[in-house]
């Protein structure tokens, strides 16, 4: 099922030709939940109730198709729960696929701060099994469904006495859950009601894929296929980013430039297939050796950048020396049989000690790179320094 087919199934739950009907949304503007009775006028005529339903789908879709503003579109739904189901909260929870866990992406209502550090298991709680089943739950009475997960009301300090969720899926696929707190008025929750709240989650789903779509988009042209690190088009957006931060806040930070020694032999010897997974492996371990606040980047062929914000120059060359000894005593392509060895020739420049330029920063670690390269190889070089002196005894005192 498309876009088209499955907005079409989401907008035909209630659609019919003779209605017309417009309702006006603000979604920059969330409005507080009066503690007063939540559902809507039960007494509304049936035709107007039908027709706002109806301008729903309307504005909706046009938030869809106008807008790639997950945010927009997620706002859009809050507020026409908020108007046509009126529960005390509502939260939207998506599901942490790695983990094969519900977290909260939005919570609306009474305590919903507290619930934004929370997480659901698969399959624990309402939610959890509407995202494990994929099928629609409703529940008039928790205490007398064992379903029901009694922690999050610990944590909240509430009293879940109903509870309405439904899954948020696209195709076969479940992406999160909507679920209503406290919504059942003296009419109950009756089938509209259900139709009305699917048919929301199906347009949550779409514009959640949309996003993702997007998402993923981007990052295919900001990252590398082989390594998945960043690509050098990127680098060069964050290497001018970080120049503007570090001249606003007189920080330093540091480039190190990484080639790998006589790498050409590992494609002529083993395959230009085994080449590109030493690549990817080399990528992966200097990721894994990186701060959260580092970046690395595959800079093209068998060269590798690693961007060290907030970090001196003298700092720099331990990280250096480091990397230099990891990639050289690490026997590499194990699980394919063989345990390539291979060694690299670094080089280092800092901001603003060597240069206060991208082109110049670039330029000089580049040149302290080939300084090694070109002559000894299997060492580490540092603009306005030159190679570095016993290199491998430098990096066991500093690690």
């Amino acid at each position: 099922m498309g876009f088209d087919s499955h907005y079409a199934a989401s907008s035909q739950r209630f659609a019919s030709p003779n209605l017309k009907g417009q309702v006006q949304s603000n979604v920059e503007e969330v409005k507080p939940f009066p503690a007063v009775e939540r559902r809507r006028n039960p007494a509304l005529p049936s035709q107007q109730r039908e027709a706002g339903e109806l301008a729903v789908f309307q504005e909706l879709g046009k938030a869809l198709t106008s807008s790639l503003q997950l945010d927009q579109v997620l706002r859009t739904i809050m507020e026409k729960i908020d108007e046509f189901l009126r529960p005390d909260n509502w939260s939207l929870l998506l599901l942490d696929e790695a983990k094969q866990e519900l977290y909260f992406e939005l919570a609306v209502g009474k305590a919903s701060q507290a619930l934004k550090d929370v997480r659901i298991k698969l399959g624990q709680g309402i939610a959890g099994w509407v995202a494990q089943h994929g099928e629609a739950v409703v529940v008039p009475d928790t205490s007398k469904d064992t379903r029901f997960f009694g922690k999050v009301d610990e944590k909240t300090k509430m009293e879940t006495q109903s509870i309405v969720a439904v899954p948020v899926k696209f195709r076969e696929t479940c992406l999160g859950v909507i679920e209503l707190i406290n919504c059942f008025g003296p009419e109950g929750f009756d089938a509209r009601d259900l139709n009305l709240l699917e048919a929301l989650a199906d347009f949550a789903a779409i514009a959640l894929e949309n996003a993702r779509h997007v998402k993923r988009i981007h990052e295919l042209t900001i990252t590398d296929d082989c390594t998945t690190l960043y690509n050098a088009r990127h680098m060069g957006f964050i290497l001018e980013t970080e120049i503007y931060r570090s001249q606003r806040y007189n920080y330093e930070f540091s480039l190190v430039f990484i080639d790998l020694d006589h790498f050409k032999e590992v494609n002529d010897t083993h395959g230009h297939l085994i080449g590109s997974k030493l690549l990817a492996e080399i990528g992966a371990a200097l990721k894994t050796h990186c701060r959260l606040i580092d970046f690395a980047f595959r800079y093209g062929g068998d060269e590798f950048v690693i961007l060290l914000p907030q970090t001196s120059k003298e700092n720099s060359l331990n990280v250096a020396r480091r990397l230099h000894k990891m990639i050289r005593e690490t026997p590499w392509l194990e699980q394919a049989g063989l345990k390539v060895r291979i060694t690299p020739s670094v080089g280092v420049a800092s901001f603003p000690v060597d240069s206060r330029t991208k082109e110049g920063l670039l330029h000089l670690a580049d040149e302290a790179m080939y300084l090694v390269k070109n002559t000894k190889r299997d060492s580490v070089a540092a603009a306005n320094i030159g190679i570095l002196p016993d290199t491998l005894a430098s990096a066991e005192s500093a690690g």
